[in-house]
This record gives structure tokens, sequence and C-alpha cells, in this order.
């Protein structure tokens, strides 16, 4: 079997570079996206690196070409890139249409390009495996995070439409919705609310991000071909479908 290629974008850091190296473990070419330079050299040797806004479709159009060139096509995404306004978030009655443009746009608007620039090209090969990256804050509807839970859940939305498009062509689509992944974000939580969010989790404690890739890593494989249109939350039980 020839060797598959990979890419995963919001590669440098948390659960994307867990992913890239758990997908490196496994012997498949992978490339990584991120904005983040100085991250994305801390990569395994061979990764192949682009430092790339995933926001800007010209760009992202550049780095793909690299990526085809260097690797080849692209076998199995995973559409990790997304954010939500952080220091900007807020309850929605005081909240600012820009910020949702700006969640939409990375968190959601993102993944459905990049998806679409790869699609055809493995619906052409008769094989391939789109993974993208949800949230159980989608599920939960946490306060505060609504544009975010809004653009998490079209990725569910998103996942399920273009599964039932693309089966016939030998192309799963699933997304990943993790919970309380430990990652640099919470390294800016305060003890008390890393408390709650135990006290919310059944299994008692924070997951880590190689908890997600070894997800990620199945999903992407041979023995998944079964499994498409699903969303997968990985949150210690925070959620139950």
């Amino acid at each position: 079997m020839t060797q598959r290629s990979a890419l995963v974008t919001a590669g440098a850091g948390g659960i994307g570079a867990a992913t890239v190296r758990h997908l490196a473990a496994q012997g498949l070419r992978v490339a990584a996206f991120d904005l983040d330079a100085e991250a994305l050299r801390a990569l395994p040797a061979g990764v192949l690196t682009c430092a790339v806004d995933g926001t800007d479709a010209d760009a992202m159009a550049g780095a793909l070409q690299k990526v085809r060139q260097d690797l080849g096509p692209v076998d199995i995404l995973f559409n990790n890139l997304g954010q939500s306004a952080r220091d900007k978030g807020s309850r929605f009655d005081v909240s600012d249409e820009a910020t949702w443009r700006f969640v939409l746009e990375v968190s959601l608007l993102s993944t459905m390009r990049t998806t679409r620039a790869l699609v055809p090209e493995m619906a052409a090969r008769g094989w391939g495996r789109v993974i993208n990256m949800s949230s159980d804050a989608a599920f939960v509807g946490d306060a505060g995070l609504v544009d975010y839970a809004a653009a998490k859940m079209g990725v569910v939305g998103f996942t399920r439409a273009l599964a039932r498009e693309v089966a016939a062509q030998g192309i799963t689509v699933n997304a990943v919705a993790p919970g309380a992944i430990r990652t640099r974000a919470h390294d800016t939580l305060a003890s008390d609310v890393l408390d709650r969010i135990k006290a919310a989790t059944p299994a008692g404690f924070v997951g880590a991000p190689e908890d997600v890739a070894a997800t990620i890593g199945f999903l992407a494989s041979d023995g998944a071909r079964f499994i498409t249109g699903q969303t997968i939350l990985i949150d210690g039980g925070r959620w139950m479908l």
C-alpha cells in the first residue's frame, strides 16, 4: 500500500501537535499548518511545516500546493483550526458582531474552505478521511460561548451532510468534540475554574491532547472505514449522547 499523507491544520501545539506526532509515528507522511512558525520547528523531523494563516484563502491555497508538491496528494485531513473569542468573549446580549464573525471564520468557514480544496482530489482517488474539530461546548451550550458553540455545532452539521455526499466515493467524514483538555489555554485558568471543570467531568480529571490524537488516529485508519457522519465526544463523560 502506498504511504498515505495527512494534513493537520493548527498543528503546532496542543491537540494539533499531539496528532501530528501520533500520525507520524504510524508511518504517515504528515504536514502541519500553523501561524506559530517557532512552535512548528519543535515538531518531529520529517514533518512538512508551513507557517500560514488558516483564514487567508490565498495563503492556504499556496500552502496546499506546497504539500501536493512535497508529499503528494492529501489522503487524511484533520481540520483542527479554531478558537473561541477568548478575551473578547462575553454574554451574547453584550457581544459584538465582529467577534461572532471572527469565531465563525476561524472555527467553521476555514474548515469548509480547506475541505472544499481537498475533497474532490480524495474522490478522484476513491479514498479519503476528513476529521473535523468540534467541541463539547456545542452540545453543553456553555454560557459565554454562544458564538463558539454555534460555530462548533455548525461543524457537526457540515460533517453529517458532507458525509452523506461523499460516502460513495470512499471518503469518511467525522468530527471529534473534546471537552476539558490540558493545553496552553488551560495554563491561564484560575485554579477554582479548573476545579469546576473537573467537578463537571464524571471521569474526574482533565484529558490530555494525546487522548484526542488517539481517536483521530483511529478515524484516519482503515479500521474506521464503516464510521462516517459521526461526532465523537472526548470529554470524560461531561455530555453523553
